[in-house]
């Protein structure tokens, strides 16, 4: 199960407070993260620099050299080796960003090359005016910007080839450039365990009061340990177990010092029956959210649609984002059903941006995509929603031609419909109206007739156009 994090500022209560306004609290925090910071850097500097990490001879040399115990220094390489984890991970998806792009520019280039060498063949004949079939890329000209469609064409030849040129050598230095990991200033990470009483065996928490025993350096001006009242995180739905393991996360952020607990969270009781007694699916755009309540016999019982407005500051739009999940959610605890919703790799897309135009790229870029399936996950795994994802191949072509006439559907109403039969693990076949334009072997799985129903969609709109 993965863990959850609550976060909330430090209290500085009056009666903590010492002739400088400073809480005995932060007065540590302030003197050991410098400490932290340093052992948290020479063990970064080990872990891209060994080739083999001991960590219990790590962990000796780290409580000789920096005076600290045996736990402290557990949250030093936790902390240093989740950083270089999560380096190491970004440069591997940037590598892969990159080479999508390249692999992108190289085949808009093959196409649009080719099509200007087709070009070409077609005007250099004699009698081209007389040719029955024309040309696939006919010569026309702007009197806007005075110039053929020819040198438009030319001229981003010219600058794709340079953008490739410049994402090739990028491509090259990141693949022999040593990962570089920044270690911010004002951490402390004190890491838990479940064998430990209250979860950690240095930083205790009572539900109100945390205790943080104090490193050995630190001894002489604080004491064996330094308390605060912080009181409880106060949550609508608290999955903050008692007895398990907490770590903690002490840091400054606008010049206040803040604490955050990671756990394992509490199972909440489930309020969705299986999927075979049906399902809500959902289809998301940039303008609303479709979605479709699907019963056991896989016959729509009800839909509808979210509005959303697109455009609006991050504040606004993240308010907007958890209430649309929230109304999800409603709707899924009256059914007593699971919503499924589509699994989508945004990267792979983004990777084409350049080459799918500037309506596209502007869509993608602006609607945030990601946080609405994070907080969606995050709102209905705390009320015991299960959230199923499914693979998105034909699911809008199949509203269009199956459900979207027959119930009388929007287009995202009738996406996410098949949807949620996807979910239920229910077949889409061909309605017979359509299997006369479309090659059927029984032997094939559907998906190849819905792939071909599609092909001949686009090339029927690019022959309209």
């Amino acid at each position: 199960m993965p863990s959850l994090t609550y976060i909330k500022g430090l209290p500085t209560p009056e009666s903590e407070l010492n002739a400088l306004g400073f809480s005995q609290m932060e007065m540590f925090l302030t003197a050991f993260a410098p400490i932290f910071r340093l052992a948290v850097i020479e063990t970064v500097a080990q872990l891209l620099n060994c080739a083999k990490f001991n960590k219990s001879k790590w962990n000796s040399h780290l409580q000789t050299a920096y005076s600290i115990n045996k736990r402290h220094a557990n949250g030093v390489i936790a902390y240093a080796k989740g950083k270089v984890d999560s380096e190491a991970e970004h440069r591997s998806l940037h590598i892969k960003t990159l080479t999508g792009k390249a692999k992108s520019i190289e085949l808009w280039l093959g196409k649009v090359e080719k099509k200007l060498k087709a070009a070409n063949k077609f005007y250099s004949k004699k009698n081209w005016r007389n040719s029955k079939t024309g040309c696939g890329f006919p010569l026309s000209c702007s009197l806007k910007y005075r110039e053929t469609n020819w040198q438009n064409l030319h001229f981003q030849i010219h600058h794709k080839k340079r953008k490739l040129f410049l994402v090739q050598n990028k491509l090259a230095t990141l693949k022999v450039e040593p990962i570089k990991v920044f270690v911010p200033r004002d951490q402390v990470f004190l890491v838990g365990s479940k064998d430990e009483t209250l979860g950690n065996g240095i930083a205790q928490w009572n539900g109100s009061i945390l205790k943080v025993r104090v490193p050995a350096c630190l001894e002489a001006s604080f004491g064996k340990s330094v308390s605060a009242e912080i009181g409880d995180f106060n949550r609508n739905i608290n999955r903050l177990p008692t007895p398990a393991a907490k770590t903690w996360h002490l840091f400054k952020k606008d010049n206040s010092w803040k604490v955050a607990v990671s756990f394992t969270p509490i199972p909440v009781k489930p309020q969705s029956m299986d999927r075979s007694y049906g399902c809500i699916g959902i289809d998301l755009n940039p303008g609303s959210i479709g979605w479709a309540y699907v019963d056991a016999d896989g016959n729509l019982k009800t839909k509808g649609q979210l509005p959303l407005q697109m455009g609006l500051p991050n504040g606004a739009q993240q308010a907007q984002i958890v209430d649309v999940c929230l109304q999800l959610a409603v709707l899924a605890i009256t059914f007593q059903c699971p919503i499924v919703c589509e699994e989508l790799d945004f990267s792979d897309k983004k990777q084409r941006l350049g080459e799918a135009g500037r309506k596209y790229s502007r869509m993608l870029s602006s609607w945030a995509y990601n946080e609405f399936y994070k907080q969606l996950n995050s709102i209905l795994g705390n009320r015991g929603i299960e959230l199923i994802a499914v693979n998105p191949a034909f699911t809008s072509i199949i509203g269009l031609f199956k459900y979207l006439k027959m119930y009388g559907l929007a287009s995202d109403e009738a996406a996410a419909l098949a949807i949620a039969r996807r979910g239920m693990r229910l077949s889409e076949k061909l309605p017979d109206s359509i299997t006369a334009y479309v090659e059927v072997n029984s032997n094939k799985h559907v998906w190849t007739q819905w792939a071909e129903l599609n092909r001949k969609t686009k090339q029927s709109r690019i022959s309209e156009s």
